[in-house]
């Protein structure tokens, strides 16, 4: 067996392993790349050959079915519906105050904690608020109209 086979091979275990480990789609288009290289070995084709045939090979197998295998195989957003929340109205039920970091709202039957959209504005208990947007845990909300 040539030498450059078992090169090819270890690039072939190499991939397994680290798209095992990562499971990212990118070491394992070098799996097919480095088998078709090893056959190239195997018939004593010269290694410049050999290394164009892997290039090739692993960037058109990126190129072409790397999106198919994303779309089918791929993971997909989960959907949680609090983008549903904005522009809701919700009753204040704790003190909405930026500078305390305080303030909690009831949007929809769910409580959410608050901030308003104007640093200076604070929003008293009762109150009813318009959700602007969303940042991270918190609701941002501005007087409604």
């Amino acid at each position: 067996m040539q030498t450059m086979a078992y090169v090819w091979l270890g690039v072939i275990v190499l991939a397994i392993i680290a798209e095992a480990s990562t499971v990212t789609l990118v070491s394992i288009w070098f799996v097919p790349s480095a088998c078709i290289s090893m056959i190239l070995a195997l018939c004593e084709v010269q290694l410049w050959i050999q290394l164009v045939v892997f290039f090739i090979t692993f960037l058109l197998l990126m190129i072409f079915i790397k999106p198919l295998f994303r779309k089918c195989f791929g993971v997909k957003p989960v959907a949680t519906n609090a983008d549903s929340l904005l522009g809701s109205d919700a009753v204040v039920l704790e003190p909405i105050n930026n500078l305390e970091a305080k303030g909690q709202v009831k949007v929809r039957g769910q409580i959410w904690s608050a901030r308003s959209s104007d640093e200076s504005v604070t929003y008293t208990e009762g109150e009813v608020v318009r959700v602007l947007s969303i940042e991270g845990v918190k609701l941002i909300c501005e007087k409604k109209n």
